[in-house]
């Protein structure tokens, strides 16, 4: 009884500083998560997989713009694990990121609850963990995050809401890939695609072998369905399209684009979409839903294709024939960069505000600070493959970042990560970008491997202004669109090519900016930029929660965890828990 009392009271401690810090207006939604393997064959072979609440893929976290969000996450991996947000910007609070530059890892057999608010964010976005390779085992799900009513979304409501994850896969688990990268190896072709952790249906006999389930999607004819895509995969670009249907692009990573019809569309590792799809063809047959492998030499990489059915209630028959064509340029990339450029900020819709989007008038903001971030093809550093963003590996410190400045803890990081590639030899640091509290930083992505690049960056939506083939000069500048780039937080970089972003740095913290190829980004390919307000205050960036786990040269902290009475404050009792914890906040707010 007393371990079950001392536990709860080391849990109520984060909560009631986060209702203290959380308005109470606004409503609390709470999920369950319990990270475990299960056994599962995509593919036909069986593999460990990683599942939540022993679903793969995991379950849709479904909130509206401003909700609290309380997960309590429960590690039953056999190692260390973190999730990570992808897209929820976590304003003032970096503590809540999941990734290592802020957070010490939960450990096997510990749960852990992530407590934040979805502060003035709409959109489609995706969570995954974040640690040793973990996401090419599975663990991903996706975000949606709703308008709240008294905002007006900038189409007609949708019949339905229908999330569709795609992604590159292995039928080897993520510690044997780990492996292989560790050895100095190229993981190579990936042996498919899944569709909502399901392989391809049987289109081709000779391609796609006999028993392996697939995804089917059911709908209703003449009803418009807004269907949210994301590519959770490792490391490939897949073209995504729907058999004689048009996808009316809406929304991408929280911000609503300008409508614009598109028969495919390449969506990158990392990224997500939102489409308006209306189900306006004869119900003679199924119909193909498809993700293919693109920028590949096309007729060796077929099995890398998955296929899920699309089915009207009043279907005929089984999808026949071909599968739709990808676009006729298989090596030529101009084609997928004008897509891209053609996807452009929707400035006069609302956002999760009332105010337009377009009132943030990005391209008269003065520019403070610029970086140019240079890949190049993976190195040997010290005996060992690395990748390197502008000559520098980065090493992830045993104490977390955001931990070393809350306990001024010298030598862990270094703050000096240069504006321009290093000329010199690359080497592996833990080097970090100091950026400018409230300043307004250009940042170029250039990529001189010849790969596809995806860049995510945490904590905030930046503006793409600009995209071209060759080495960005002070000349590109012309190019920018400094009108209305789409603002979102996944960015692709063309081989040989770069991009431009722009950034307001008003989020305090410590945040991650990253290629989202998982093969790259475990080998080194990130850094992190720190935003600090010279003036401490609690307006800016909340307190350390109470929950907060340690590791590095900080581990004396950490308290052990009571595994038994751990794992029953969850589910119905967490609810109960803020109930009576709101009651209480409203009343004293009633008494003040």
């Amino acid at each position: 009884m007393m371990a079950s009392f001392g536990y709860l009271s080391l849990f109520l401690l984060p909560i009631c500083l986060f209702v203290t810090f959380s308005s109470a207006a606004d409503p609390f939604a709470f999920f369950d998560f319990e990270v475990s393997y299960i056994t599962a064959s995509p593919l036909g072979i069986p593999q460990q997989v990683i599942a939540i609440n022993g679903k793969f893929p995991g379950p849709t976290v479904n909130v509206t713009t401003n909700n609290n969000v309380v997960i309590n996450v429960r590690n039953k991996l056999d190692e260390s694990m973190l999730m990570h947000w992808s897209g929820v910007q976590q304003r003032r609070s970096s503590w809540q990121d999941g990734v290592p530059g802020t957070n010490c890892p939960i450990p096997p057999k510990w749960n852990w609850t992530y407590q934040f608010q979805v502060k003035d964010q709409i959109g489609s976005f995706f969570y995954f963990p974040s640690l040793h390779f973990q996401r090419a085992s599975g663990g991903f799900g996706g975000i949606i995050i709703n308008n709240r009513d008294v905002i007006p979304i900038p189409f007609s409501t949708p019949d339905g809401d229908i999330t569709i994850l795609i992604g590159d896969w292995y039928t080897r688990n993520h510690t044997a890939l780990r492996k292989s990268l560790d050895d100095g190896k190229d993981l190579g072709m990936p042996h498919g695609v899944l569709i909502n952790g399901k392989g391809p249906y049987r289109y081709n006999d000779t391609l796609v072998p006999d028993g392996i389930d697939h995804e089917t999607i059911e709908v209703h004819p003449g009803k418009t369905y807004r269907i949210r895509v994301h590519n959770v995969g490792i490391s490939t670009s897949l073209n995504f399209r729907i058999q004689n249907h048009n996808l009316l692009l809406a929304e991408t990573e929280g911000s609503y684009t300008v409508q614009q019809n598109y028969t495919s569309l390449d969506i990158h590792v990392g990224q997500s979409y939102s489409f308006l799809v209306t189900m306006d063809q004869n119900a003679s047959t199924d119909y193909y839903i498809v993700a293919s492998a693109r920028f590949v030499n096309e007729s060796l990489w077929k099995r890398v294709t998955g296929v899920a059915i699309l089915h009207y209630s009043n279907s005929k028959g089984k999808a026949i024939g071909p599968l739709p064509e990808a676009p006729n340029d298989e090596f030529d990339k101009t084609f997928s960069m004008n897509q891209a450029r053609s996807i452009r900020w929707n400035v006069s819709a609302s956002g999760a505000r009332p105010n337009p989007q377009g009132s943030f008038r990005y391209g008269s903001i003065n520019v403070t600070d610029v970086y140019v971030l240079k890949n190049k093809p993976p190195v040997s550093i010290n005996g060992k493959m690395r990748t390197t963003l502008s000559g520098i590996s980065f090493v992830n410190p045993s104490t977390p970042i955001r931990l070393a400045d809350q306990f001024k803890l010298k030598g862990v990081y270094k703050l000096d990560f240069p504006t321009r590639p290093l000329t010199g030899p690359p080497k592996a640091e833990t080097s970090v970008i100091n950026g400018t509290y409230r300043g307004f930083m250009e940042v170029i992505l250039q990529n001189n491997d010849t790969k596809m690049q995806s860049y995510h960056m945490n904590g905030y939506a930046f503006f793409v202004v600009g995209m071209d083939y060759g080495e960005w000069t002070e000349n590109s500048r012309g190019t920018y669109n400094k009108w209305d780039g789409i603002a979102r937080s996944t960015i692709q970089v063309y081989p040989g090519a770069w991009t431009a972003i722009l950034v307001s740095l008003d989020n305090v913290g410590v945040w991650n900016i990253r290629t989202e190829n998982l093969d790259s980004w475990y080998l080194g390919q990130e850094t992190y930029v720190r935003v600090v307000n010279p003036e401490a205050t609690n307006k800016t960036e909340l307190p350390m929660p109470d929950n907060a786990l340690f590791c590095g040269q900080l581990s004396k902290l950490q308290k052990p965890q009571d595994i038994s009475s751990a794992t029953s404050i969850t589910g119905d009792r967490l609810k109960m828990l803020f109930t009576l914890l709101m009651m209480i906040s409203t009343l004293i707010s009633a008494l003040r």
